[in-house]
């Protein structure tokens, strides 16, 4: 008689949208998760996570395994980072006490190099991954999700005590299949880097432009001056992925173009976060992609543009 391998515990470190919709999924799944939460904490511990999904339908976690502290959280085989890159250096206090011993921290955040900064911060024993969401979801108030399309992860591995490629690939492979186990469609990457380029052809168009035009993605689609900004922008986002070595398949931004006119209406989280005077994600988004490029002879005037436009009303919104 084989006996059942025991499922890792999962910590969440951030239970926003991103963080609050793939963990209750992965609770709902039989997976042992814990949620640290901050201003949320005593909603979500008295009521639970709620979620409204266009795809699985309203579901309920409750009880929640909540904690307003990192330190109360048992030891974390697996540790889901659903937070902002901008909080990212003060979470790591609270990724050492939520640890296990060679625990996987996959960060599920947009951005170029998000890893680098955490990694340089975190011990050489912890393994650190990237996820790609592919996902419409927003948070609509304490412990109150609302998805309205998508949901696929795409897990990369970035550093760690890995012995080589082949262990590294291998660790992605389990993170993928624990959200395949949850219902949800992912993937191993075997390029992180090259992956980030080309999640930010959709990103840098759309979540700027949201803030810039205070428009979300029908009405940007319906416009043919917005239409052909976006088309551009994409491009430049494809040239640069290119001068960095990487490559972008034939009609990729096209696609990604294709696939936003058949979306259901969303307000990118660049948006949410100017909309609530958060900081936004500026550095991971457009600095470091327009730092990297020019590095490599690649000028992106219409991004630079874009990006001097959005530090002005990040400031002005703080």
């Amino acid at each position: 008689m084989t006996g059942t391998v025991a499922k890792p515990t999962i910590g969440i470190i951030g239970t926003g949208a991103i963080g609050g919709f793939y963990g209750l999924m992965l609770a709902r799944a039989g997976f042992d998760v814990h949620f640290l939460l901050r201003s949320e904490f005593c909603a979500v511990a008295e009521h639970g996570l709620r979620l409204d999904s266009a795809v699985h339908g309203k579901l309920t976690l409750n009880p929640v395994q909540a904690y307003s502290c990192a330190e109360d959280m048992p030891p974390c085989d697996w540790l889901l980072i659903g937070a902002k890159t901008t909080s990212n250096a003060e979470l790591v206090p609270a990724i050492l006490q939520a640890a296990a011993p060679d625990a996987k921290v996959l960060l599920l955040q947009n951005g170029l190099d998000v890893e680098d900064g955490l990694r340089e911060l975190l011990p050489d024993s912890l393994h650190v991954l990237g996820g790609l969401c592919y996902i419409c979801v927003h948070r609509d108030g304490p412990g109150a999700i609302t998805h309205q399309a998508l949901g696929m992860v795409h897990v990369g591995y970035h550093s760690g005590p890995a012995a080589d490629e082949q262990a590294g690939t291998a660790i992605a492979e389990e993170g993928a299949r624990l959200f395949q186990a949850a219902g949800i469609d992912s993937h191993s990457m075997p390029n992180l880097h090259q992956a980030r380029w080309q999640k930010l052809v959709w990103n840098i168009p759309y979540n700027g432009l949201s803030v810039l035009l205070g428009a979300s993605t029908t009405p940007l689609m319906a416009d043919a001056d917005s239409r052909e900004l976006i088309k551009a922008v994409m491009a430049e986002v494809v040239q640069g992925a290119i001068a960095c070595g990487h490559e972008v398949a034939p009609g990729y931004a096209e696609h990604l173009f294709a696939m936003t006119e058949k979306m259901p209406d969303y307000w990118p989280s660049m948006y949410h976060d100017f909309l609530h005077k958060r900081p936004l994600e500026l550095a991971a988004i457009y600095a470091r992609p327009l730092a990297a490029a020019k590095a490599a002879g690649c000028e992106m005037p219409r991004i630079e543009a874009l990006y001097r436009s959005l530090s002005f009303i990040d400031r002005r919104n703080a």
